[in-house]
């Protein structure tokens, strides 16, 4: 730990392409966080589609793992490349930590890692959201960026015929 309470004795990398293990470790740490199998667990993509995924620049799949190798977090996120300016945003999809290792700064040193990628590729912010009941992720992302309120809509995409 350092002073500010953050974990240093845990491995952070970008998953890569040979990573499908990592990445369904990873899926299965989000499906136990979140208390949602149906969408994390159910219907997993084949092999070749995640290898194809975790090619893509576009696309960081981020773990931290401990020194026997367990995943213990993990955050996903993508970039988006904008249309008004040559530059590009990151919106962190899903973010989690192992409920045994809460409260370590895990999380704090998984967007520490993004906040390197979203230098390196030009980003200009880094963006989440998060559910006003999440009282731990609110105050996480209130301690580390400026809280903006928005309303989130879901829109239906029709069946294809």
């Amino acid at each position: 730990m350092t002073d500010r309470g953050i974990r240093r004795d845990l491995s952070v990398f970008r998953l890569g392409r040979d990573d499908v293990g990592t990445l369904h470790a990873l899926l299965d740490l989000f499906s136990q966080a979140f208390d949602d199998p149906d969408s994390y667990s159910a219907a997993r993509p084949e092999r070749d589609y995640l290898e194809r995924l975790l090619g893509k620049t576009t696309f960081v799949a981020l773990v931290a793992e401990d020194d026997e190798g367990q995943v213990v977090g993990g955050l996903v996120a993508y970039e988006l490349e904008k249309f008004e300016q040559a530059r590009s945003e990151i919106y962190i999809y899903d973010l989690a930590v192992d409920a045994v290792h809460r409260r370590q700064g895990i999380a704090t040193r998984l967007i520490e890692h993004l906040q390197g990628i979203a230098a390196a590729c030009g980003a200009w912010v880094i963006f989440v959201q998060a559910d006003p009941p999440d009282e731990p992720a609110v105050a996480l992302y209130a301690k580390l960026g400026r809280r903006e309120d928005v309303l989130h809509f879901d829109l239906p995409v029709p069946l294809r015929p």
